[in-house]
């Protein structure tokens, strides 16, 4: 979590801000922690980072288009430095991907003081806009559940989210109960979904979310932005259906469930892939969509697999990738797909046999203790 130094600083940086540019990322943790603090602070603009998780010099073009007076940067793994040296302004990088090391760049990550937090966003976001001395706002608080959830985190506050929607969520469950079996599922696929289609669709319905005060507008389409909005979501989760009823019957016994598809197809490669690790926790789960040669993936699984996927594309040129330990990105040339599943699953199956291994070497055994006669 941040600091009370660290928010002091952000908030002030947010409430002087005239024009600032957000960039964030094109998932729904990194859109969610975007509309917390636009919903807060009311100022600025955002645009969506989605064909790629770094901020290079390529969107030095956006700054010059909006001469935004801070840059605040949400979500996005990777920052370019040429591309902060191009930018010339105040920028504010909110992220909890693996640390970088960058000049002129204000950068707030958990993970800098513990290697191991795993902290959305969304999460960060929420506590920036929050005063702790008074209840949670309903307004806010359905989106910060939905962020957090979006990127496999319970947080902190879940208790408090039950009590003001329990009809989204009446009692605290796992993850993927909550994510993919309660109604408040829903709202994490609208924010994955609303960053589907065209750009011109994308930006309507980012500016529609942003006046929206409580999820039944949406989910019970009880006034009209609601129905716009929940429409477009019943459009685009039809075709996500078709796409994960062929998943689901491309389960075998294998213990890895690889499902492609083409760019004939809308890309749903992370949405298919954490629903189906819900469904199948005991897989490890590959999820490829086939453009331009190469297939773009997702790869989950709820036991570290990046040092084995590591591994497997070594040699294999174009292929990269990266990410968290039990949840990847990947980029993997067509003409290497089939020798990059041989070796991934050979890798994998080398980490189980060095782990049973390791539970295998017998503990040292502490010695019998001796009982001794008290004597008067």
């Amino acid at each position: 979590m941040l600091t009370a130094k660290q928010l002091t600083f952000l908030r002030k940086e947010l409430e002087t801000a005239q024009n600032p540019l957000f960039f964030h990322d094109g998932d729904a943790d990194g859109l969610c922690s975007y509309l917390l603090l636009y919903r807060k602070y009311r100022e600025g603009r955002n645009y969506i980072v989605k064909a790629t998780p770094q901020l290079d010099i390529r969107f030095a073009e956006q700054v010059e288009r909006y001469n935004p007076d801070k840059i605040f940067i949400l979500d996005i793994p990777m920052v370019d430095q040429e591309f902060i040296n191009k930018a010339k302004r105040p920028i504010f990088w909110i992220d909890h991907h693996a640390p970088q090391k960058r000049k002129n760049v204000h950068y707030f990550n958990p993970r800098l003081s513990d290697p191991n937090a795993y902290i959305p966003t969304t999460r960060m976001a929420y506590q920036i806009i929050r005063d702790p001395s008074i209840p949670h706002d309903p307004k806010q608080i359905w989106i910060a559940m939905a962020g957090c959830l979006a990127d496999y985190h319970m947080p902190d506050f879940a208790d408090e989210f039950i009590k003001l929607y329990p009809h989204l969520l009446k009692d605290q469950v796992d993850i993927s109960t909550a994510t993919f079996k309660r109604p408040v599922g829903k709202l994490v696929k609208l924010f994955f979904f609303m960053l589907k289609g065209q750009s011109k669709d994308v930006r309507k319905g980012v500016n529609i979310i942003t006046r929206i005060e409580n999820p039944d507008e949406i989910l019970k389409q009880t006034t009209s932005r609601g129905k716009f909005l929940w429409k477009r979501f019943q459009l685009i989760y039809g075709k996500y259906k078709l796409l994960l009823t062929d998943a689901r019957r491309s389960v075998t016994r294998s213990s890895i469930l690889a499902f492609t598809y083409s760019e004939a197809h809308w890309s749903f490669t992370a949405d298919l892939s954490n629903e189906l690790i819900a469904r199948y926790p005991k897989k490890i789960v590959i999820v490829g969509r086939l453009k331009s040669g190469s297939y773009k993936c997702s790869l989950r699984a709820r036991f570290e697999i990046l040092p084995s996927f590591e591994r497997a594309i070594e040699g294999i040129d174009g292929a990269r990738g990266g990410g968290h330990p039990n949840a990847c990105g990947a980029v993997i040339p067509e003409d290497y797909w089939d020798i990059f599943l041989d070796n991934f699953k050979k890798e994998i199956k080398l980490s189980k046999a060095s782990i049973k291994k390791q539970k295998k070497v017998k503990k040292i055994k502490k010695p019998k203790s001796t009982k001794t006669e008290d004597t008067k």
